[in-house]
C-alpha cells in the first residue's frame, strides 16, 4: 500500500519477522507509558481551535450542496439546471456522469472506487453538485433542481431476494470455510443447539459528517478532508481523478469521528475536485446529515444460524457460524460475521460460510469491529443457550472451551487471557450473585437478570512510518500521515517518543494527518496507533543511537530523562547533543509473525438490566468489561476507547436499526432523530478493567488493538442478561418492548 519513503536520511526499518522481547518502552525511565495522560490536543478542542475539514478559511471559496438520486434504481435521463442557474448566486450545477463516485471506497483500497453516476444503483446516490457563492444559496437551488429518470425495477427486500444468493471471493477470511463434518457432530452429540440470529443494518452516526475542501494549484490537488487514511486515499482520489497520486495531498488533522465510514473516499471528495477545477476556485462540500445516511455506507445486515455441539462435560466438538449478509451488485465485500469464530473456541469440526445477497441499497461496508460486532451476537448467545441446556454456568462453559492453539490452524496464540478476564471480570462484577434460572429476581414491576460474553478481535499490523526530528532548543516534532479520529492518536504517539527520547509530552509538537509527511496505513482496524506507534518507536530508537554517539557512550549506558542526556558521569541538554537539530524516520512492516501466530485481544463483558413487566422496557443498569490487549499506552484513552465500544454495543442490542423502504430502497430514519443512538439516559456507569499484559510477537511496543475490542462481545451480554431477566430469549435485534411483551412473567 505505500510507497517506500527512504533514501531520504537516516531511517530505521523493521520487519517483524521474529520476536521483539526487549522494549525500550519497558524502562519507564521518563515515566509516560500507560499513564493516563491528558489528551494533548484535548485545550484545542475544547477551544474551538481544533480545524476540522470543512472549517479551513480559504480565500475565494464557492460552497457546493451535493444532489442525490430520489429513484431506488434505473438511471437519469437528464438534469435541467436552467431554471436554477439563474438564481441569484448560483455559480454553476456540475455533473460529470464517468468521474464522480457511485459508491464509497471501501478502506485501504488503493485503487478508485465505483465511478459512473448516470446509471442509479440506490436510493440517494449522489449525482450531481450545485456550487453558489453561499452554501444557503447553493442548499436552496439543490432543492429545486429538475431531474428526470428512467426507472427499472430493483431488488430492495432481503428476504423476497434471497434466492438470489451468491458466494463471494474470499476476503481477509474465507467466504467458506468447512474443517470436519459439523452436520455428522451434531447428529452423534449428547446436547446440541441450532438457532437463527437476525441483525439490521446499522450506520456509523459519527459526529461530524463527510467534508471535503478541494484547492487547486496548478495541476496539483490539496483536499482538505474528513478520512481516516489520507495516504490511501489519497491514491484513491488520484485514480478517480485520473493524475498522479505525488499531485494529490490530502489534510485530515481531525476527524470528529468515523467508525469506518471515512476509511475509504466518498463523494464529496471526488465532486468537490471536479467542481474547484472547472470553476478555477476552491470548492467546499459538506454531506447534509441525511446524505451521510444515504450515500456512505452501512454496516450489512446478518442472518446468522448457529450450530453447537457438545460432550456433557460442555466441550464443543462442532461448531456451526453460517450467515447470510446483503450488498450492492457487483460488490465483493462481506460483512466477515464469523471472523472471532474461527479462533475463540475449540471444536474439530467446524463450518463457518458467508453468503450476501445482491441488493439496491446504499454499500455495505467497515464498521467499527467489522465481523465480530455483530456475528458475536450469534455465538455468544447462541453459547448461552447451550450452556442453560447443559445445566452449566455461562462462565464455566466458556472457560472449559478455552484453547492454547488456533484450532483451524494449529498454531499458538500471541497471549491470550480469555479466562483470566472471566474469572476478573465475574470477582469484579459480583456474578456468584446471579440466579442462573430467569425471571427470579424482580424489583418492582422490574425483573433483573444478568449476562455475560466473550470479547475478541482480531490484532493486525499495517505498514506504517513516522518522522521524529529533535530541535536544537530540545523540543521535537512527530510526522506522520498517521490520524487521529478520536481515539488519542496525538497523545499516545506523544508518550511514546517522550519516553524513548526522554522529553516531556508538553515539548513534543505532533503533526498527524497530512500525505506530506510519512506515509502511515491511518486509523482503522485497531492498527493505527500500535502500526503507528511501532514506526515512531524505531525513530526514536535510532535517534537514541545517534545520541548516544555523540556522547559517545554506549547506547545501553544511556540514560534520557527530562530533556538530558545522562551517560559516562556527565549530563548533557538534547539541544547541545544535536546542534541544529537531529532526525530519524522509522518504518514498521508485518511480516512472519502474523503467520506463526494468532494475534488477537480478549476480554469479557458484564451486563445487569431491568425490565419492565408491564411494558417491556429495558434498562441497562451497569455493565463491566475487562479486557487484555498488550501494554496499555495510555489508560485514560484506552479506556475510553472501551467505554464507547460498550455504548456501541448497548444501541446494538437495544437501539440501532436502519431502516428502509421496501419498495424503492430510501432510507426512512436517515437523521439521528430517528436512527436511535444510546444517548446518555440509556447508558449507566460503565466500569473498565485491564489486564496486565505484553505481546513481544505484536509489535516493538508489545501493544495490541484496542477500539474496536470494546465493542466485541457487548451487545450480546446485554442480550443475554435480558433473557436471565424475564425468560424471553431474542433473536431478531435489536431487543425492542415489542419483542418481548407477549413472553413476558405474568404479573
Amino acid at each position: 500500500m505505500l510507497e517506500s519513503i527512504f533514501g531520504q536520511g537516516d531511517h530505521n526499518s523493521l520487519t517483524m519477522d521474529k520476536p521483539h522481547p526487549d522494549s525500550l518502552l519497558d524502562t519507564g525511565v521518563q515515566g509516560l507509558i500507560s499513564r493516563p495522560l491528558d489528551r494533548v490536543d484535548g485545550p484545542f478542542k475544547v477551544s474551538g481551535t481544533a480545524t476540522y475539514a470543512a472549517e479551513y478559511k480559504i480565500d475565494n471559496l464557492a460552497h457546493g450542496v451535493l444532489v442525490g438520486a430520489k429513484i431506488g434504481h434505473g438511471s437519469v435521463k437528464s438534469i435541467d439546471a436552467s431554471a436554477v442557474k439563474a438564481m441569484p448566486g448560483v455559480i454553476d450545477v456540475i455533473t460529470d456522469y464517468d468521474t464522480f463516485i457511485r459508491n464509497p471506497q471501501q478502506g485501504g483500497e488503493t485503487t478508485a472506487p465505483t465511478q459512473g453516476v448516470k446509471e442509479v444503483g440506490y436510493f440517494g446516490q449522489i449525482i450531481a453538485i450545485v456550487l453558489a457563492e453561499s452554501f444557503e444559496i447553493a442548499r436552496d437551488a439543490a432543492q429545486r433542481l429538475h431531474i428526470e429518470y428512467d426507472y427499472a425495477a430493483g431488488a430492495y427486500d432481503f428476504d423476497a431476494n434471497r434466492d438470489q444468493v451468491d458466494t463471494p471471493p474470499d476476503s481477509q477470511i474465507p467466504a467458506h470455510y468447512t474443517q470436519g463434518n459439523v452436520d455428522k457432530a451434531m447428529t452423534q452429540a449428547p446436547v446440541t443447539i441450532e438457532s437463527t440470529y437476525v441483525t439490521p443494518s446499522q450506520n456509523s452516526a459519527a459526529m461530524e459528517p463527510h467534508a471535503s475542501i478541494a484547492v487547486w494549484n496548478d495541476d496539483a490537488l490539496t483536499l482538505y478532508g474528513s478520512y481516516q487514511m489520507p495516504t490511501s486515499d489519497a491514491q484513491q482520489l488520484a485514480k478517480s481523478l485520473g493524475i498522479s497520486a505525488k499531485k494529490v495531498r490530502i489534510i485530515a488533522r481531525y476527524i470528529g469521528g468515523g467508525f469506518g465510514s471515512k476509511l475509504g473516499i466518498a463523494p464529496e471528495s471526488v465532486a468537490a475536485a471536479i467542481a474547484a477545477k472547472r470553476l478555477g476556485r476552491p470548492v467546499k462540500a459538506v454531506m447534509a446529515r441525511t446524505q451521510v445516511f444515504d450515500a456512505t455506507v452501512r454496516r450489512s445486515n446478518t442472518e446468522q444460524r448457529v450450530r453447537l455441539a457438545a460432550g456433557k462435560d460442555g466441550k464443543l466438538t462442532a461448531i456451526g457460524h453460517d450467515s447470510l449478509t446483503s450488498n450492492l451488485p457487483g460488490e465483493d465485500y462481506f460483512e466477515p460475521v464469523g471472523i472471532g469464530t474461527h479462533f475463540l473456541y475449540r471444536g474439530e469440526n467446524r463450518s463457518i460460510t458467508h453468503d450476501m445477497v445482491p441488493l439496491n441499497l446504499l454499500l455495505s461496508g467497515s464498521m467499527r469491529a467489522p465481523g465480530e460486532a455483530v456475528g458475536m451476537i450469534g455465538l455468544e448467545c447462541a453459547m448461552d443457550e447451550l450452556a442453560e441446556k447443559l445445566g452449566f454456568d455461562p462462565i464455566d462453559l466458556r472457560k472449559a472451551n478455552d484453547i492454547d492453539t488456533d484450532p483451524e490452524k494449529d498454531i499458538p496464540f500471541s497471549s491470550r487471557q480469555l479466562s483470566r478476564a472471566l474469572e476478573v471480570g465475574a470477582e469484579k462484577f459480583g456474578w456468584d450473585q446471579r440466579d442462573p434460572r430467569p425471571a427470579q429476581r424482580r424489583e418492582g414491576e422490574w425483573l433483573i437478570g444478568m449476562g455475560v460474553a466473550s470479547a475478541a478481535r482480531s490484532n493486525m499490523l499495517q505498514q506504517s512510518a513516522a518522522k521524529v526530528e529533535i530541535h536544537a532548543d530540545g523540543s521535537a516534532t512527530v510526522s506522520s500521515a498517521m490520524t487521529d479520529i478520536g481515539t488519542g492518536s496525538y497523545t499516545i504517539l506523544a508518550q511514546i517518543a517522550g519516553e524513548i527520547l526522554g522529553i516531556p509530552v508538553e515539548k513534543i509538537r505532533m503533526s498527524l494527518g497530512d500525505t506530506n509527511d510519512p506515509p502511515a496505513a491511518g486509523s482503522g482496524g485497531s492498527w493505527g496507533a500500535t502500526s503507528a506507534g511501532s514506526a515512531v518507536y524505531l525513530a526514536c530508537e535510532m535517534l537514541r543511537d545517534k545520541l548516544a554517539k555523540a556522547m559517545d557512550v554506549d547506547p545501553g549506558e544511556l540514560t534520557l530523562k527530562d530533556g538530558q542526556a545522562i551517560g559516562a558521569n556527565r549530563s548533557v541538554a538534547l539541544g547541545e547533543l544535536v546542534g541544529k537539530g537531529m532526525e530519524a524516520t522509522g518504518e514498521i512492516k508485518p511480516g512472519k509473525m502474523e503467520k506463526a501466530m494468532t494475534q488477537a485481544s480478549y476480554g469479557a463483558h458484564f451486563a445487569e438490566v431491568a425490565v419492565n413487566a408491564v411494558t417491556g422496557e429495558v434498562r441497562v443498569r451497569r455493565m463491566l468489561g475487562v479486557f487484555a490487549a498488550g501494554r496499555v499506552l495510555n489508560a485514560k484513552t484506552a479506556r475510553s476507547q472501551c467505554l464507547g465500544g460498550m455504548t456501541f454495543g448497548i444501541g446494538a442490542a437495544l437501539t440501532e436499526d436502519l431502516i428502509h423502504d421496501q419498495r424503492n430502497g430510501k432510507l426512512v430514519n436517515r437523521d439521528l432523530a430517528e436512527y436511535h443512538v444510546p444517548v446518555n439516559a440509556d447508558v449507566p456507569q460503565l466500569e473498565v478493567h485491564f489486564l496486565d499484559e505484553r505481546d513481544i510477537y505484536a509489535n516493538p511496543i508489545h501493544a495490541k488493538g484496542i477500539g474496536e475490542l470494546g465493542i466485541s462481545g457487548a451487545a450480546p451480554a446485554v442480550a443475554n442478561a435480558v433473557y436471565n431477566a424475564c425468560g424471553v430469549r431474542v433473536r431478531e435485534f435489536p431487543i425492542t418492548c415489542d419483542k418481548l411483551l407477549d413472553g413476558l412473567p405474568a404479573l
